[in-house]
């Protein structure tokens, strides 16, 4: 009776196994061993230039030299600047948009709809497309700030300029992404909640700042740490907007590590980029989920 009733279960264990090895051993090919090779070719003078030559053991140098190079601290300082300054705007106006579409009205699909066509863009072509956009001389902006009595900007050839250009491009793309979870959040609230604050007297922004926000909070922490994560990894974008220029100044993290990996094939160096970077970006993720948990524990 026993071996009876045991069997079943043991056969379901199995079929279980069955079906989520193909998709562990897929995961450990496609990330574990990616991650490992990443943590010991950092440790290592390796070029992938000459990969007949034999690694030899680098240890921390490879850690030392970047930490102390003045161009990779201005590289993370250019990439928090600007990560800072895309994912607050994409925030912002995706919380206010996603708060407006909410509400029904008519052509609201249709324009949603149109609002979630940047997202579908590749970086690439969006920064080629904004590149002849913001051109200094014949660029449709330009064109229009003239239009309206205003200077020419050399939106590619100055560093701060470039930077608010880049953040703006990101925002265009990415702010439907913020929008869309945000829509999802707000249209997810029970609407017997803000017939009772409204019955109460309560204004809208009272019911924005004290219903809307708090009850939609983890949606749109989720949005904020996805955002974190993608903007800290921008490369692309840059190498179709700005190059990277003027000189190097619009250069991110992820584009030094591009850089260094397949320009100058110093691999342990670009390696070593890479590792810290991802610990920044986990530490970051950490923290975050980590609040985001104590938010669920209070709710």
């Amino acid at each position: 009776m026993t071996d009876t009733a045991l069997r079943p279960r043991s056969t379901g264990r199995l079929m279980i196994i069955g079906f989520l090895s193909p998709t562990v051993i897929l995961l450990l090919f496609m990330v574990a061993y990616p991650i490992f090779s990443l943590i010991y070719y950092s440790f290592h003078n390796f070029s992938a230039l000459r990969p007949n030559e034999p690694m030899t053991w680098a240890g921390l140098d490879n850690y030392t030299y970047l930490l102390s190079d003045n161009d990779i601290w201005a590289r993370f300082v250019f990439t928090g600047k600007f990560v800072f300054l895309c994912v607050s705007m994409q925030m912002i106006v995706g919380i206010f948009v996603g708060y407006q579409l909410q509400k029904t009205f008519r052509g609201r699909d249709v324009l949603f709809t149109a609002l979630m066509l940047p997202m579908m863009l590749s970086p690439v072509v969006a920064g080629f497309l904004w590149r002849y956009m913001l051109n200094s001389e014949w660029g449709v902006v330009n064109y229009l700030l003239t239009v309206v009595g205003m200077d020419k900007v050399d939106w590619l050839g100055q560093s701060t300029a470039a930077l608010w250009a880049a953040a703006v491009v990101d925002t265009w793309m990415w702010t439907p992404f913020i929008v869309l979870l945000a829509t999802a959040a707000f249209r997810g609230i029970p609407e017997t909640i803000y017939e009772a604050a409204e019955v109460d007297g309560a204004s809208p922004a009272y019911l924005f700042f004290r219903i809307t926000l708090p009850m939609s909070a983890p949606v749109l922490f989720i949005a904020l740490i996805l955002r974190l994560i993608d903007s800290f990894k921008q490369y692309d974008l840059f190498f179709a907007l700005t190059g990277g220029g003027p000189g190097s100044s619009t250069e991110t993290v992820s584009f030094a590590v591009a850089k260094t990996a397949f320009s100058y094939f110093y691999t342990g160096e670009a390696s070593a980029l890479a590792m810290i970077l991802l610990c920044i970006i986990m530490g970051l993720a950490m923290i975050l989920v980590r609040h985001l948990s104590k938010m669920g524990e209070h709710d």
